[in-house]
């Protein structure tokens, strides 16, 4: 039978005729409603020529493809023990989802491909080992087949700090491979790979991309056969897996996305999925972190100002960071014992919890469960815990504790459930701050996610971040499980333009935490403006990473209507449309969020490095209603950015009103801004 599937623009066409395993024939543009007898025609116009020297029938790209089918490429799904040509057993479809089984005489595999109504492509594989022997399992990944005009190429990578650095390519034929071995994705994590036309861009060309939900060890790749056929492949990276009689493994889900709008199409597809099952109940509470305020130097007399302060400029949570732990003085001790230092608070956490709460804000707090320190409680206790022993390779003065030692998962649970029943904590964040450094990590995320999955389910009122040692573990597997995801560990603008920019591809901004640091960043040493500071951690989940203790008065009036600003905004914010303008001059930045009824939205302007040209590119703000009449005035968030010139744009003075076709094809004037300044804009329908 052939299936067609089809969703928000998308089609999918799978040909499961026969005994041969079934292939995907197409997936992309949305070919309309075909009748069976053009489905058929269909697939048999795309059956390729038998080429010479060659397998003895025109090549096929199945959805298990290897060797056993002629496939020399990079494998999809292999085994050690298989013997002959797999078959094709049966093929289900229910609604937008096909459910394919194919088979050897040992071993079966059943893929699931399902199509959402937001045109996502969601597949994975279920391998079952059907012998009455062990059987040794060396690939198992998803591999999509897509146009050969898909050319040019779009991954990740990056540096504690720096994460999510674009890098583009056009691979000749052969395989481009990125693997992650840091048992998380890791600060140069590939992220997302996505092919397209050349010189596709955020707002235009055609893409296919993919991207792995699963928060360990990943490989996606890319080839062009000599044959003719263009891949984009995904899965687990994971050595050969021996499976029992009887025995399965599931590989995690791909998530995969095609667009004729570029990057931003990817988006619009995917930030709708994530927002159909998100967990979110309430508006993103403005956060106040003390790591860069406080560091180790915790007690209530210091901290209590503090909260004073937070209170006062608007502030909704605020969360405790490390050093609140029985004898955590530094970095080089005591992680993994989580019970609350009494030298350090006598009376525990509750003064400083019942300060926080009178003062009308949650209470959060920072734990960094999965890794242990060689002088703890914990790790004398239990030195079989610490995963690879206590002579490995530390990391900021840290093992990982094996959460696949028996005993290991129930402890982190029941002293993570035992503190969130003590205190009434509202909010987690959650840390990882090193590699696992380690071939095997399958064991450890899927305990990391019973953890999270179990404690969900007995706090549901408490919130939980996903950190690793900033952005390095941020992907579709954990996003279901958190709340939040620390977009980085630097809070200088300018890296934060970047980083913001790509990750937001796949992560909803409500997402993103974003902060307020101090004007010297702490991880760059570079100085920034407090309206570049201010812009930047506007969109995301926004928050503040500073000593406000040391802040005047007026900054501190300054920072209280950033934060009314945002408030104002931030339904609008973390609901609508993410759009970006693709700039030639790199130096400007250009981004917004645009309401879902097009009635409203807010664009940055932003001037990362010096521009080109005397005269600054225009502004132009696309996706708003073309015939719609707007009003477009600058966006006051307490602070101005510095300008060069002495006469601004005569219209920012009082706004200016256009349609929406005029703002997206002509765009506006703007001032001459200084390298690392950006200006906010807000757009309102006025008919």
């Amino acid at each position: 039978m052939i299936h067609h599937l089809r969703a928000a623009g998308v089609s999918l066409v799978v040909d499961s005729r026969g005994t041969e395993v079934p292939v995907i024939v197409h997936w992309g543009r949305d070919l309309g409603a075909l009748a069976d007898s053009d489905l058929h025609n269909l697939v048999d116009a795309t059956v390729e020529l038998n080429p010479p020297s060659s397998i003895d029938r025109p090549p096929r790209f199945s959805l298990i493809a290897g060797l056993h089918e002629g496939w020399s490429g990079h494998p999809v799904v292999a085994f050690t023990e298989a013997a002959g040509t797999p078959r094709h057993r049966e093929t289900a479809r229910r609604e937008n989802v096909i459910t394919s089984i194919s088979e050897w005489p040992e071993s079966s595999v059943t893929t699931r491909l399902e199509l959402t109504v937001q045109g996502l492509l969601l597949a994975s594989h279920v391998v079952h080992n059907e012998s009455a022997s062990a059987i040794t399992l060396t690939s198992a990944a998803i591999a999509l087949p897509v146009p050969d005009r898909a050319r040019e190429l779009l991954d990740f990578t990056g540096l504690w700090s720096r994460e999510r650095q674009p890098q583009r390519q056009q691979p000749g034929l052969g395989v481009w491979l990125r693997e992650s071995r840091h048992g998380r994705g890791g600060h140069d994590d590939a992220f997302l790979m996505a092919a397209g036309t050349p010189g596709f861009g955020f707002s235009s060309g055609e893409v296919w991309a993919t991207h792995v939900a699963w928060s360990g060890d990943t490989q996606q790749w890319f080839e062009r056969s000599a044959l003719g056929t263009t891949v984009l492949g995904a899965g687990e990276r994971r050595p050969p897996v021996t499976l029992a009689p009887g025995h399965s493994v599931e590989t995690p889900t791909v998530v995969a996305a095609w667009s004729d709008q570029g990057l931003d199409g990817i988006s619009s597809r995917v930030h709708p999925w994530v927002r159909s099952w998100s967990t979110h109940a309430s508006p993103r509470p403005v956060t106040l972190n003390t790591w860069e305020a406080v560091y180790f130097d915790h007690s209530i007399d210091r901290l209590a100002p503090l909260v004073d302060r937070a209170a006062d400029v608007g502030v909704e949570r605020f969360v405790l960071d490390d050093g609140w732990f029985s004898g955590r003085s530094d970095d080089k001790r005591a992680l993994g014992d989580w019970t609350v230092d009494t030298t350090t608070w006598p009376d525990g956490l509750s003064p400083l919890i019942e300060r926080v709460e009178a003062r009308g804000m949650q209470f959060g707090l920072w734990v960094e469960p999965e890794m242990i320190s060689s002088d703890s409680e914990l790790a004398r206790a239990h030195p079989e815990w610490i995963m690879s022993g206590q002579d490995a390779v530390t990391w900021r003065w840290q093992h990982v504790l094996n959460l696949a030692a028996p005993g290991a998962e129930t402890h982190v649970r029941d002293a993570l459930d035992a503190l969130l029943r003590e205190y009434p904590i509202k909010y987690l964040k959650w840390d990882h701050n090193r590699d696992l450094l380690v071939d095997e990590s399958h064991e450890q995320v899927l305990a990391l996610y019973r953890i999270l999955d179990e404690l969900r389910r007995l706090h549901p009122q408490v919130e939980i971040e996903s950190c690793a040692s900033g952005g390095a573990r941020i992907d579709l597997g954990i996003l279901p499980r958190v709340d939040r995801v620390w977009t980085s560990d630097t809070n200088d603008p300018l890296e934060r333009q970047r980083i913001q920019r790509y990750t937001g591809i796949l992560i909803p901004p409500e997402y993103l935490g974003s902060h307020l640091g101090d004007a010297r960043a702490h991880t760059s040493g570079r100085t920034s403006s407090l309206a570049f500071r201010f812009a930047t951690a506007f969109f995301g989940h926004a928050g503040i990473e500073s000593d406000l203790t040391r802040l005047d008065r007026d900054d501190l009036e300054i920072i209280r209507r950033w934060i009314e600003v945002h408030r104002t905004h931030r339904a609008l914010l973390h609901s609508g449309k993410v759009v970006h303008v693709d700039e030639p001059d790199p130096a400007v930045v250009v981004h917004g969020v645009v309401a879902t009824d097009l009635s409203e939205a807010v664009f940055s302007y932003a001037l990362i490095a010096a521009a080109e040209t005397a005269v600054p590119p225009r502004l132009r703000m696309p996706h708003l209603d073309a015939n719609r009449r707007y009003r477009v005035e600058r966006l006051d968030i307490g602070a101005s950015p510095h300008s060069l010139a002495d006469a601004p744009p005569p219209w920012l003075e009082g706004g200016v009103e256009a349609t929406g076709r005029v703002l997206g094809e002509v765009g506006l004037a703007m001032p001459g801004l200084l390298p690392g300044e950006a200006q906010l804009f807000a757009v309102r329908a006025i008919q």
